[in-house]
């Protein structure tokens, strides 16, 4: 079996930008399967939980290449979010794991409810559905307790490096990647060069003052975003600062408890209405404990951030889709198809309409 798994590792290193490119070809076509044939929902999202399976695989792969060849990195530096995450997993393995399996539920829990859907009833389903979450909620507070600080999502590096550039298996130097090692001495001077005297002419280009029309504004704006910041020197682990106070563990604790309670809410048929608002207001009271952090804490602020965008998942849920989010884009559906070009759009929106109604993991928080 080990070397069932070496010489697949060769191959994704020799053939990794062909990898890639077929990734997201993929991945782009299973936006346009739901409603092609039937059960087309479920070839796409088995399709879309496969690559991201094996995505996941290969990130780990291609960091494990890149960490082992101590010649070489990228010119490039790898992003804050990666900095922090690695930089846990190499720290904490029971971090590493959870976050792993974190993600892989995450992939394939769509997938899960549109078996159970098929093969059990819908109170079953939603058995399922509260086990999953609880299984989530589990290793939420499990990396809370580990890190004690605000959970980044995803918990795990992305890929930010480009699989063009990684190391080469030979000795052959890449164009897009600094070698570490030192030169040990300098370049010796051609043969035809050593018995010459002539001095050089200077060339006129060199003689030439720059044009006026550059400022030390410019000149500013050019070299402002390659200059160092104090994210860049911190150390990986303090590039999110713990939480401090039982105001910021309440916060955090109130936001990882909000998709399991929407579940629960659901799944014993309370009305939809009430589990909408209970999440909704569960989600502000987590905004409002939350601390606000300061402009130089990026990954802490861009975290907030994205949960702020996705409050907007609520106009895709319960009676707030139902009686106001559907029509209007039922409306436009109807308006734009007959509409050249527009027609694209608004027959694969109109295809994705039942999906929202019918499966709890399209839209879930």
């Amino acid at each position: 079996m080990s070397s069932v798994f070496a010489k697949y590792e060769t191959f994704l290193i020799d053939n990794v930008s062909t990898i890639s490119t077929l990734e997201s070809s993929l991945r782009s076509i299973t936006w346009f399967l739901p409603g092609r044939f039937k059960d087309a929902e479920l070839a796409s999202e088995a399709l879309s939980a496969l690559l991201n399976v094996t995505s996941l695989y290969h990130d780990t792969l291609l960091a494990r290449i890149i960490k082992s060849d101590p010649n070489w990195k990228p010119i490039i530096p790898v992003s804050l979010h990666t900095r922090y995450t690695r930089a846990w997993q190499d720290k904490e393995s029971l971090y590493k794991w959870a976050a792993r399996v974190l993600e892989l539920v995450r992939f394939t829990q769509l997938l899960i409810e549109m078996g159970l859907r098929r093969k059990v009833s819908n109170k079953n389903r939603w058995r399922g559905i509260v086990l999953l979450e609880t299984l989530k909620l589990l290793l939420r507070f499990t990396l809370l307790k580990i890190t004690r600080r605000p959970l980044i999502s995803p918990p795990i590096p992305e890929r930010d490096i480009d699989p063009a550039s990684l190391p080469p298996p030979s000795n052959v130097s890449s164009p897009t990647l600094a070698s570490t090692t030192p030169y040990t001495s300098p370049p010796a001077t051609p043969d035809h060069l050593k018995n010459n005297h002539i001095p050089l002419q200077p060339n006129s280009l060199l003689l030439t003052p720059p044009p006026p029309a550059r400022s030390d504004a410019s000149i500013e704006e050019y070299l402002l975003p390659k200059a160092l910041t104090t994210t860049s020197v911190k150390p990986s682990l303090c590039l999110v600062k713990p939480l401090s106070s039982a105001q910021d563990l309440l916060a955090e604790s109130v936001y990882i408890l909000r998709p399991f309670v929407y579940a629960i809410l659901l799944s014993t048929r309370t009305h939809k209405d009430r589990a909408l608002a209970t999440a909704f207001a569960m989600e502000l009271v987590s905004r409002s404990l939350r601390r606000t952090p300061p402009a130089s804490a990026v990954v802490e602020r861009s975290e907030y951030a994205r949960r702020d965008r996705d409050m907007l998942w609520y106009l895709l849920r319960g009676s707030v889709w139902e009686t106001y989010t559907r029509p209007k884009i039922e409306s436009f559906v109807e308006t734009t198809a007959r509409t050249p070009l527009l027609n694209l759009v608004s027959g694969v929106v109109k295809d994705w309409i039942p999906l929202i109604d019918e499966y709890y993991y399209y839209t879930a928080p």
